[in-house]
């Protein structure tokens, strides 16, 4: 669809989400009205959009569990949510025809990624309230793809199957699928025992392209990423196609924004900033103007694949896990992108900051994969400096 098209179907459809939550969700009905959107139809262009207000992670935990309702519980075929690691947990509730949407958008970002009818998934997400492994589950049966629904742990058992099942594609956290390559290597099995192995469908956590690279050395797949989050449905709202040059929006059903995350005002096209998303289909749980804390930045022109959405860069970061020390901001993806793939260091590190003279400190801590080296002062202050002065030369 063309972009003047796909503008012109945004804009009804966000006007029929605007009357939709402005009638059914009462959290809506009062925020709409203190800004003075009582109807879609006060929004002539999408940049209008700017001029509803914003929904906060805070909004929806403030109205747990069933707060942001748009429909009487009786019509909620499916509830999901977050961990609820730093308070109560953020709820997803769905409809049928959520549902049959969710499956629509995850199966478009599975095909882009390669997967066809003839592929055999094996899912190593935990199955249960969070949303990754159903959402991708239900979009690769979709698409006919065979799914194995392995779920998370017993990784000895996990390696029976990429081996016994004929298993082409993973789907797992970068982690997971790091250490699953890790004990490929361990397993006793040649590598031929999982040569049909070829697609990496990753999700879940941040991913750096060093990562990426190792995850594909390990395990001869392809990694392709995509995004989602419960509050806007779960995964699905963007991923990659092969060409891997960023995520392509589902569009017609999410409308993505990039704002200055201090003066909350909109950036201009291809300018990075946080992402803020309007669902434009949801029935159950709609969410107008959600700000993800996600750092990134959008690009409109069409892919060499030929699809025409917009395209979100990888998340570069969180405004909410930004750093700043001595006056640059620091992201812990920028310091992962350093560590991961030099050599004699783990995967896993720590970053611990302080406060000194009223200025914040930074102080990253790493695991040796090479015992020896505690054996040898000189060769540990050389990887100390080597390490130092990597970062020092990416984190400026």
């Amino acid at each position: 669809m063309g972009r003047a098209e796909l503008d012109a179907l945004q804009l009804e459809r966000l006007r029929r989400m605007v009357d939709y939550c402005y009638n059914k969700v009462p959290f809506y009905h009062k925020r709409l009205g203190e800004a003075g959107i009582t109807s879609g139809d006060k929004l002539k262009v999408l940049s209008d959009i700017q001029y509803i207000p914003f929904t906060t992670k805070d909004d929806i935990r403030d109205n747990y569990p069933f707060g942001m309702l748009a429909v009487p519980m009786k019509d909620i075929v499916r509830i999901h949510a977050s961990s609820g690691t730093t308070g109560k947990p953020t709820v997803g509730a769905y409809t049928q025809g959520d549902l049959e949407q969710w499956a629509c958008f995850m199966a478009r970002v599975v095909t882009a990624a390669g997967v066809t009818n003839e592929d055999i998934i094996q899912i190593s997400f935990g199955y249960g309230l969070f949303t990754g492994a159903l959402g991708l589950h239900y979009g690769l049966e979709k698409i006919g793809a065979t799914v194995i629904p392995a779920s998370s742990g017993n990784t000895e058992k996990q390696l029976m199957m990429l081996r016994d099942f004929g298993v082409t594609g993973l789907v797992a956290t970068p982690s997971y699928a790091l250490y699953l390559g890790e004990m490929v290597r361990e397993s006793g099995y040649p590598q031929e025992a999982y040569a049909r192995l070829r697609h990496g469908i990753l999700g879940s956590e941040g991913c750096t392209p060093e990562m990426r690279a190792r995850i594909e050395e390990s395990l001869g797949v392809t990694v392709t990423d995509n995004y989602g989050m419960t509050e806007l449905q779960g995964p699905g709202v963007s991923g990659e196609c092969l060409g891997r040059c960023g995520l392509h929006f589902n569009e017609d059903g999410f409308l993505p924004e990039v704002i200055d995350p201090d003066t909350l005002q909109p950036k201009a096209r291809g300018e990075a900033g946080e992402l803020v998303v309007t669902t434009l289909l949801r029935q159950g749980m709609p969410v107008l103007r959600y700000r993800t804390k996600d750092i990134t930045r959008l690009h409109y022109e069409p892919c060499a694949c030929g699809r025409t959405h917009a395209r979100m860069e990888k998340v570069m970061g969180r405004t909410d896990d930004m750093l700043i020390i001595k006056g640059v901001n620091v992201f812990p993806s920028q310091i992962e992108s350093v560590l991961v793939g030099m050599e004699n260091v783990g995967a896993h590190y720590q970053l611990v900051v302080t406060r000194e003279n009223f200025l914040d400190r930074l102080e990253v801590k790493v695991e040796l994969t090479d015992g020896s080296l505690l054996e040898s002062f000189g060769g540990l202050q050389a990887l100390q400096h080597k390490i130092h002065d990597k970062l020092k030369s990416v984190l400026g």
